[in-house]
């Protein structure tokens, strides 16, 4: 999926606390809130398993889409030429702390 469409996705619940994100997320109707939230759970297990913190203590510091590797496909066009075809990807990155950002 193409780091724009998930742009739009995450820019939804930078700052907000986890759980409020959680919610948010499950109310997108985009394939890319699906994996923005598989995303933001892994977050979630990471703090609490990693650093013994609470869900209710959590917020979402920074989220971001950044562009990964494009596959680049052919599809045949008239006249024996080729039109490409870019399968784009992306790199989702999310924060959580309990501390708060000054």
């Amino acid at each position: 999926m193409s780091a724009q469409k998930v742009r739009e996705v995450v820019r939804q619940i930078q700052g907000l606390p986890a759980a409020h994100a959680q919610a948010a997320l499950t109310a997108v109707p985009r394939k890319s809130a699906r994996y923005v939230v598989k995303t933001l759970k892994s977050a979630i297990a990471n703090a609490e398993n990693n650093h013994s913190a609470k869900l209710k203590d959590l917020v979402v510091l920074e989220a971001v889409a950044q562009t990964g590797m494009t596959l680049k496909r052919f599809t045949p066009k008239a006249r024996g030429s080729a039109g490409p075809i870019l399968k784009r990807r992306c790199h989702v990155k999310i924060v959580v702390s309990d501390k708060p950002q000054h």
